[in-house]
């Protein structure tokens, strides 16, 4: 008789196919195709690690932009939020300021992003629908009513009409008795990467870079606790690129936005101290541990060696991270929880300085005020639990990062010393090679996908049958109905001399490139003259590009 086999020792069968993954393999990569070894060792060290002892806070800040790092401050907790209306908006962020958010996140609607006001017809259908609606100083004011500007911290993911929602901004402000020196946050303006990869660009190139270091330099003048500038490699990489594009593109972005700001008078410390970077954290843990650390030691030698500056602040590297939406699924919506807990624990072994964890259920729609909880506890766990934050730079030394952060800056390089052959970001965005590589690079991430040589849990591996779909929030639509209303009240109540005066001002300043407009643009969002109204004012005087 056959003797039955220990229950316990039986090879549980998966739902679907069970991947390969989980057998010897003569060749593994990282997701950037690097390959690996079995085992690293002393061996694994390059000259430059034997030959260097880097220090956490010192040149070129591998280790880390300060000695104690998360030992005397921890990152700033964000999540990125915005949604239906400004009111609605407020209530999220006082919510989660309430249960421990420690800076704020703004996620803007599409028409805002592009320049339209909410009742323009082809705002119709998207008001509200990825993020929070602004069309006049007077919603500003909603977003942060009950929230003093001088003590929070916060950040605007705005590109093509950032000069104008910071005016609005600084507006607002004013108004609650702030001076500009008092405010503190950032302004992504990063249109470069909008040409790149995510599309919500308005006006040519070169008119959007003087947009770009015009609000630079107001801001280096006027708002000097203000980061002008966000050199996102985030979408990026959502659009398909490596994380060594990520590094290489994003850096090669920065240094032309600082030729832009040289080529139009500013001085080089100026400025440097107040960019800072946004960079995504995926799943493959120590590839991206080692990009967070290659990336700060590139930047400190970039900005050292190629641009002079004398500043060691202007050596550091200082960025967000948020967790990646690209890697969320809506099946099986849960086990989202446990991708974002990996990858945020990536950004704070790299030393990030701030950070966002998406929600479970964004690949289904925005995130329940249960699921943005639920987020934020994922970061106070790692911070205040898991002991990651009691030393500076854990990982440092061990023999795979260390190998893995000299081979992603070595690659890296190389893809920067081919856009300076090119002539530069601009012309190798215009030339379409960036979007050519990231293109490639997406392309060859699905084939693997489809493969099973990449496997993603709960869509081509263990993937269950039926499953309860999570409350999903929507977007209140009486209220969208409510803030188009706004809008007409508001132009039949403002002085619309005052106005007409503001954007007359405007358009007359702006044939002159020596002229900063931001001032122009104050003044306009001050007369409460709307969002669509002074985009309308640059787009006759810019035109619009089409790619």
């Amino acid at each position: 008789m056959a003797k039955k086999p220990n229950k316990h020792s039986q090879r549980v069968t998966p739902l679907n196919n069970e991947p390969d993954n989980f057998k010897f393999q003569e060749k593994v990569e990282t997701d950037s195709n690097l390959e690996l070894d079995s085992y690293y060792g002393p061996q694994s060290y390059s000259k430059k690690i034997n030959n260097t002892i880097e220090t956490p806070g010192e040149f070129p800040f591998t280790r880390g932009i300060h000695r104690e790092m998360y030992r005397g401050r921890l990152w700033t907790m964000r999540q990125y939020s915005g949604f239906s209306t400004a009111e609605e908006s407020n209530q999220r962020y006082r919510y989660l300021l309430e249960q421990g958010q420690t800076g704020l996140s703004v996620a803007f609607d599409l028409p805002t992003q592009i320049g339209y006001d909410s009742d323009h017809e082809l705002s119709a259908g998207e008001v509200g629908r990825v993020g929070v609606p602004v069309s006049s100083m007077e919603d500003m004011e909603e977003l942060f009513n009950g929230i003093p500007l001088a003590s929070v911290t916060t950040s605007m993911t705005i590109n093509a009409t950032a000069p104008i929602l910071l005016a609005f901004y600084l507006a607002v402000a004013k108004k609650q008795g702030f001076s500009f020196d008092q405010v503190r946050g950032t302004t992504q303006n990063d249109i470069l990467k909008e040409y790149i990869s995510r599309g919500t660009y308005i006006f040519p190139p070169s008119d959007s870079m003087r947009l770009t270091t015009d609000l630079m330099e107001f801001c280096a003048h006027n708002v000097p606790n203000w980061n002008s500038i966000s050199v996102s490699g985030y979408h990026m990489r959502e659009a398909g690129a490596t994380a060594i594009q990520e590094l290489a593109f994003t850096l090669a972005n920065g240094i032309a936005y600082i030729e832009r700001a040289l080529q139009s008078g500013m001085k080089i410390d100026s400025f440097a101290s107040r960019i800072s970077f946004f960079f995504v954290s995926q799943n493959d843990l120590f590839e991206e541990v080692a990009k967070f650390r290659a990336a700060r030691r590139m930047w400190a030698n970039i900005m050292r060696y190629r641009f002079k500056a004398k500043d060691p602040k202007s050596w550091m590297l200082r960025f967000h991270t948020q967790t990646a939406g690209v890697t969320l699924t809506a099946q099986q919506s849960d086990v989202n929880t446990v991708r974002t807990t990996i990858q945020a624990l990536a950004a704070i072994l790299g030393g990030t300085q701030s950070l966002h964890v998406n929600a479970r259920d964004e690949a289904l729609g925005l995130p329940t005020e249960s699921s943005a909880t639920l987020a934020l506890r994922a970061q106070q766990v790692l911070a205040l639990e898991s002991g990651v934050a009691k030393t500076v730079d854990p990982l440092a030394g061990s023999y795979l990062i260390e190998n893995l952060t000299d081979r992603i800056e070595n690659e890296a390089q190389v893809l920067i010393d081919h856009i300076d052959n090119l002539g530069g970001a601009i012309n190798a965005i215009e030339k379409r090679y960036q979007q050519s590589e990231i293109a490639d690079s997406a392309y060859k991430h699905q084939i693997a996908l489809e493969s099973n040589e990449k496997i993603v849990i709960g869509i081509n591996a263990y993937a269950s049958g039926i499953e309860e779909i999570p409350p999903i929030l929507k977007p209140n639509e009486l209220k969208i109905k409510t803030q188009i209303q706004k809008l007409s009240n508001l132009r039949a109540t403002r002085d619309s001399s005052l106005v007409e005066s503001s954007l007359r001002r405007l358009n007359e300043a702006l044939p002159s490139s020596s002229t900063n407009i931001m001032p122009l643009i104050l003044e306009c969002a001050e007369a409460y003259a709307t969002l669509g109204e002074i985009s309308d004012v640059l787009r006759e005087s810019f035109g619009e590009y089409k790619n």
